[in-house]
């Protein structure tokens, strides 16, 4: 991962918009860097998808995102959706690669 970067944001988003991308953001970090709850990562999920409802524009964040951490978004939702229960660790990225 990359060091002291901006997550992509739109600056037309209210603070709570913010905030709900910013946890999307965070929620990958943590499944790439530690491990996340599949529960946990698909509230996030939602609550980020109430704010970007285009998936061009999720797909050009996500593009984003992993451009400066190296993290992908649509790997954990891929990961996410597969797993359905349990627990996302960083080797559960890895073997889709």
């Amino acid at each position: 991962m990359k060091e002291n970067f901006t997550y992509p944001m739109n600056p037309d988003w209210t603070t709570d918009e913010l905030i709900k991308v910013m946890g999307i953001w965070q929620a990958v970090e943590r499944a790439y860097e530690s491990k996340i709850d599949v529960d946990e990562f698909v509230d996030t999920y939602k609550e980020f998808k109430s704010v970007v409802k285009s998936i061009g524009e999720e797909r050009q964040l996500g593009r984003d995102f992993e451009d400066v951490s190296g993290y992908s978004l649509y790997r954990v939702v891929t990961v996410a959706k597969k797993k359905q229960t349990g627990i996302i660790k960083r080797k559960d990225l890895d073997n889709g690669k």
